[in-house]
């Protein structure tokens, strides 16, 4: 199946930044799927001519089955600059999902302890710590609510792993499409409606404060909200 062209929402020598579309891996992975970090590369090889290996540093990840926001680095400085950007929480980190019901406060504060189970690809929320979880947080508010489903706001503070899935999950609020985590059926084509909507951070060379928004699928739901 040919790979859709990418959607290029920032570009300079030290970073690239894709609305990245549900379905692609950012990472090669067993399935062998071309990752987006290889169409990336080869989009900035053919572009500057580049002889050789491309560098590019994949400094975050989202799930294969959402959207949205995705940075990669294009020089080692940045990416090393960026990682610890990521890892002291310094960057903001906006997402919109479409949930099923809708929560009982219409926003509130998410704290729960996270346990990732391999095997499963899996994590799962607790209310309290247990061994070997992560403390997860989150802050969400209901922005709009349709016929079947709400559309909710979720800025994260900590970036764990299936965080957002897994929280909502755990208050009874599974996201559409989502059946790993409790949504009744699939999407067609297999992803789910959480998208990464926006992503702030420091330059890694000029240090100015730069924001980067992500324009909604053009599904037919995520369309509605309009």
């Amino acid at each position: 199946m040919p790979q859709q062209p990418l959607d290029i929402i920032f570009e300079d020598n030290h970073l690239i930044v894709i609305n990245k579309p549900v379905g692609r891996l950012v990472q090669g992975d067993s399935t062998g799927d071309e990752p987006l970090s290889d169409t990336v590369k080869t989009y900035i090889k053919h572009k500057y001519n580049k002889p050789g290996n491309v560098y590019l540093g994949v400094v975050h990840r989202l799930d294969r089955p959402t959207s949205g926001v995705l940075v990669f680095a294009k020089t080692s400085k940045a990416l090393s600059r960026l990682n610890k950007q990521f890892s002291e929480r310094q960057t903001q980190k906006i997402y919109w999902a479409m949930v099923k019901n809708k929560p009982e406060q219409n926003q509130a504060k998410l704290v729960h302890y996270l346990k990732r189970n391999p095997k499963q690809n899996k994590s799962y929320a607790y209310p309290k710590e247990i061994p070997d979880s992560k403390q997860a947080v989150l802050k969400y508010k209901v922005l709009k609510s349709l016929d079947h489903y709400h559309l909710i706001e979720i800025e994260l503070e900590t970036g764990r792993h299936h965080q957002i899935r897994s929280q909502l999950s755990y208050i009874n609020c599974p996201i559409k499409g989502d059946l790993k985590y409790g949504a009744k059926r699939s999407n067609a084509g297999g992803g789910i409606h959480l998208h990464a909507k926006k992503l702030c951070l420091i330059h890694p060379t000029k240090k100015e404060r730069l924001c980067f928004e992500a324009s909604l699928p053009s599904e037919k739901l995520w369309q509605s909200c309009f």
